[in-house]
């Protein structure tokens, strides 16, 4: 979605510290200060006016005194899960303890808890997009970003960075 959104003219705020890599050949749009958004909140000033990714997990972070629109990337959890364990796999790194079902069951738990707590906010926007959508129709998918964004983003030119080769965890029930 950060590269679609890039591509449609949209300024975007990463730091390009996380090189692209195996895991995902055409790098990452990630920027490290939104970790800190816990402990620095005033730190998402930097983003006004930007696309910045920010993970569920740090949605809880968000100062309130904002406004957001928030593209909800939502992705079948088995792919999820099975993506996490390949990238640790590769990388020959320890992997959880938990069970794959284990995973998935904290993720929905975890998922529970931020669109629960997403639902009230009433100065979040939220957009929800399933990777699914994103991989089989890319340009409804970028129209429908570009309506919620409201703003003039190439529409052709997002869709033209949805790469099916880079599809690889894929499941039967997404």
């Amino acid at each position: 979605m950060m590269q679609m959104l890039a591509a449609g003219g949209m300024p975007v705020l990463t730091d390009g510290l996380r090189q692209a890599d195996i895991e995902n050949l055409r790098g990452y749009y990630e920027w490290e200060p939104a970790k800190l958004l816990p402990q620095q909140p005033q730190r998402i000033q930097e983003a006004e006016g930007k696309a910045v990714k920010v993970i569920s997990q740090l949605l809880f972070a968000l100062p309130s005194d904002r406004q957001y629109q928030i593209i909800f990337m939502e992705r079948a959890l088995t792919e999820v899960v099975a993506s996490q364990t390949e990238m640790i796999r590769r990388k020959q790194t320890s992997a959880s303890a938990l069970s794959s079902a284990a995973m998935i069951a904290a993720l929905e738990v975890h998922l529970n808890q931020v669109n629960a707590w997403l639902a009230g906010r009433g100065n979040i926007f939220v957009h929800r997009v399933k990777h699914a959508d994103v991989i089989s129709m890319p340009a409804v998918v970028a129209d429908g970003v570009r309506e919620f964004l409201n703003c003039p983003l190439d529409v052709e030119a997002m869709a033209a960075q949805v790469d099916t080769t880079l599809y690889r965890q894929r499941s039967v029930m997404s």
